[in-house]
């Protein structure tokens, strides 16, 4: 399939999001109630602590956990046991044998769906900031914050699918779903600014891929301008790709050798 192919699948898998609006609504209000607690917490703090927390004011903490929980909430949160279950099931192995990608496949019917979210999110966020802390902390900074919203998810489904494809040997993912989302939570900056883990912690979280699906939306949404996290994001993205097809590739080889 060509790169046309998979803009269909994108543009397909949108669409059937689009078409029930409950499940949209659904989202964005959990993504509300997520963004108001969590913000509530880190403004609280930033009072307590002279009016900021590691170099974040209570504006900017706000900003940033709207766009990194917007990189998450959009997404299938359960998708790595999801697709381990598939695996499990036979069903991607019928994939396998379509003259056709199955992880490109998966990857665009996944973002096709997370866009619509996406957008969800992004429009209830700014929103929501604005009316509890004023404008972004700065415009140009919050716009280079939408494409690190798109690459985040990217690189986040790539990694997801390249932890599920240990359901080729282990047929249990759900242990690889729960270690995977706590990566996301803490050392990916989900719930917190990477800055406010000690030095050490700080370095290593910085250093793995969890970083480029949460905190560098984040941190461009709190006002940092540092386009240079853009590149960050797409050379993860290039790992990230790489490992999810040759774990896919190796399973397909896996099931050829067994016979399934």
């Amino acid at each position: 399939m060509n790169a046309r192919s998979f803009r269909v699948v994108v543009a397909v898998a949108g669409r059937r999001a689009l078409a029930e609006p409950g499940g949209l609504l659904v989202t964005g209000g959990f993504y509300l109630v997520v963004v108001a607690t969590v913000s509530s917490l880190w403004r609280a703090a930033s009072s307590a602590n002279q009016g900021g927390v590691a170099g974040y004011s209570a504006a900017a903490l706000t900003w940033y956990i709207a766009a990194s929980e917007a990189a998450t909430v959009s997404l299938n949160v359960r998708l790595i046991e999801d697709v381990g279950n598939q695996i499990g099931s036979g069903a991607v192995a019928v994939e396998l044998l379509r003259p056709a990608s199955v992880l490109g496949i998966r990857m665009s019917a996944e973002v096709g769906r997370a866009l619509p979210r996406l957008v969800v999110c992004m429009a209830a966020g700014a929103t929501l900031c604005t009316l509890l802390v004023g404008g972004p902390p700065d415009a140009v900074a919050v716009a280079l914050a939408v494409p690190a919203l798109v690459l985040a998810i990217i690189c986040n489904l790539l990694a997801q699918h390249a932890f599920a494809a240990i359901s080729f040997w282990i047929r249990d993912a759900r242990s690889a779903w729960f270690l995977y989302q706590k990566f996301v939570f803490i050392v990916g900056g989900m719930l917190l600014p990477l800055e406010v883990l000690p030095d050490g912690l700080e370095a290593v979280a910085k250093a793995l891929p969890f970083m480029a699906m949460a905190y560098v939306p984040g941190r461009l949404a709190a006002g940092h301008l540092e386009p240079e996290l853009l590149l960050v994001q797409l050379a993860w993205l290039g790992v990230l790709g790489g490992l999810a097809a040759a774990a896919f590739a190796a399973g397909e080889r896996r099931r050829q050798v067994l016979g399934g």
